[in-house]
């Protein structure tokens, strides 16, 4: 057993700690309900800025990256061409999962690394994991709880269209690559709706809040009986 698995099975262990995922479609507003979340006391780890992290030019990941793709996937400051890459994985799954196998691990170490470094701090704290493709990669074994961001699939694409200045089948064919909205929602422990105004949705954000700090002091209870 790896030291990242020894340390996520602690993690879990740990009933003082709460850790939620929070996770939904594109163009859901997912981080709009991070940021409410993190107002009200839930600091938040966003996988997208690990991801970044992990293959920044000279890292073991993007050296990686760079063997197998080829010198084609760098721009010229020697970053990775995110908008290539994603369009070469896009059409070809082999491809698709050897980069997942490159930075999948390295990814998950660095959560690790920083929910450690937040329990230090804090160590009866809730912390929120920001992960658009949770349920695609299989990430809910990180988790304790999975919230899902909904907004009907057609506020999807319009939104999409709107925020990226595509089409709709360009919209469409984007939302065709990750798991319907309507899937994630039954899968999630809570659904917060966010296709209304943002006081509607920061109303069910508090809600949600504090069923968070009522099952957190659930947990607690159940370690000290």
């Amino acid at each position: 057993m790896t030291h990242t698995h020894i340390a996520l099975k602690e993690l879990q262990r740990d009933t003082r700690v709460l850790l939620i995922g929070i996770t939904g479609g594109i163009a859901s507003g997912k981080s709009t309900v991070a940021d409410m979340l993190e107002e009200l006391g839930a600091p938040a780890i966003d996988f997208d800025v690990i991801a970044r992290k992990v293959v920044e030019p000279g890292k073991e990941a993007w050296k990686e990256i760079v063997d197998y793709f080829g010198p084609d996937v760098l721009q010229k400051d020697g970053t990775l061409d995110r908008k290539k890459l994603s369009s070469i994985i896009f059409h070809d799954k082999k491809k698709r999962e050897v980069l997942e196998r490159i930075t999948h691990p390295r990814i998950i170490e660095e959560f690790i690394g920083d929910v450690y470094e937040i329990r230090h701090k804090n160590p009866e704290v809730i912390i929120q994991a920001v992960i658009p493709l949770l349920y695609e990669v299989g990430l809910q074994h990180l988790v304790h709880k999975v919230i899902v961001v909904y907004i009907p699939q057609d506020k999807q694409i319009e939104r999409l269209v709107k925020r990226d200045n595509i089409s709709r089948e360009e919209a469409a064919r984007i939302l065709e690559a990750q798991l319907p909205i309507d899937q994630k929602a039954n899968r999630a422990d809570f659904v917060i709706h966010n296709e209304r105004s943002l006081a509607h949705t920061r109303k069910q954000v508090s809600a949600l809040w504090e069923t968070l700090r009522s099952v957190q002091k659930e947990r607690l209870k159940g370690e000290n009986r």
